[in-house]
C-alpha cells in the first residue's frame, strides 16, 4: 500500500465525513472504513483526531497571489474584480473544506488560529492590490479599512460557498462601492 496515497485518503475521507457529520460526532473507525485502511493507520499518521484538522487547513489551497497578476494601474474597481476572481479559481476546489473548517473553528482553537493567518496574508493582498492601483491622494487608513472589509467579504463567501447562492453580481457591486469610496476620499479627517 502506497504510504502517501493512504494518508490522502485518511485526509479525503476525514474531509467528507466532517463535512456530513461535523467534527465529534465522526468516530475515527468510520474515517478508517472510509478510507479503506487499518484504524491503527489512522493513528500512526495523526496520533490525535484534531491533527487531522489541522492537516485539513494544510490542503487548503495556496491563496497567495502576485499584485502585477491582478493590478490594472489606477482603476482599483478593476484591480478588485480581478483578484476577486482569482481568489475564487483558488477556493473553488475547497469550497466543502473551507465551510466545514470555519465551522469547526469555534470549538479548535488551532484551527482558528490557522484560518486568522489566512485571513491576515488575504487582508494583506488585497491592501497590496489597493495601494497599487488607488487612485492619488487616497489615504493610507482608508486602504487599510477597504482591505478589512473586502477581505471579511471574501472569507464569508469562501465560508458559506457551498450553501450560498451565487453571490458575484452582489461581490461586484460591493466592490465598486469599495472602489468608488476609494476614489471620492471616505473616510477622509476633515480639517474645517
Amino acid at each position: 500500500m502506497n504510504e502517501r496515497g493512504a494518508r490522502d485518503r485518511i485526509l479525503a475521507a476525514a474531509e467528507e465525513l466532517f463535512a456530513d457529520r461535523g467534527f465529534d460526532a465522526t468516530p475515527t473507525s468510520q474515517i478508517a472504513e472510509r478510507a479503506g485502511v487499518p484504524k491503527g493507520l489512522v493513528h500512526y499518521y495523526f496520533k490525535r483526531k484534531p491533527d487531522l484538522l489541522t492537516a485539513l487547513v494544510e490542503r487548503l489551497p495556496e491563496d497567495r497571489l502576485d499584485p502585477a497578476h491582478v493590478v490594472v494601474p489606477g482603476d482599483v474597481a478593476a484591480s478588485l474584480h480581478r483578484l476577486v476572481d482569482a481568489l475564487d479559481r483558488t477556493q473553488a476546489s475547497s469550497a466543502v473544506l473551507s465551510h466545514l473548517l470555519w465551522r469547526e473553528a469555534d470549538t479548535h482553537p488551532a484551527v482558528l488560529a490557522a484560518l486568522r493567518t489566512r485571513f491576515n496574508l488575504l487582508v494583506e493582498q488585497v491592501r497590496a492590490v489597493i495601494a497599487a492601483a488607488r487612485p492619488d491622494g487616497c489615504a493610507a487608513a482608508d486602504v487599510d479599512s477597504a482591505a478589512h472589509l473586502l477581505a471579511s467579504a471574501v472569507s464569508y463567501r469562501h465560508s458559506v460557498a457551498r450553501h450560498a447562492e451565487d453571490g458575484r453580481a452582489t461581490m461586484r457591486r460591493e466592490l465598486c462601492f469599495l472602489a468608488d469610496a476609494l476614489a471620492a476620499g471616505a473616510g477622509a479627517v476633515s480639517t474645517a
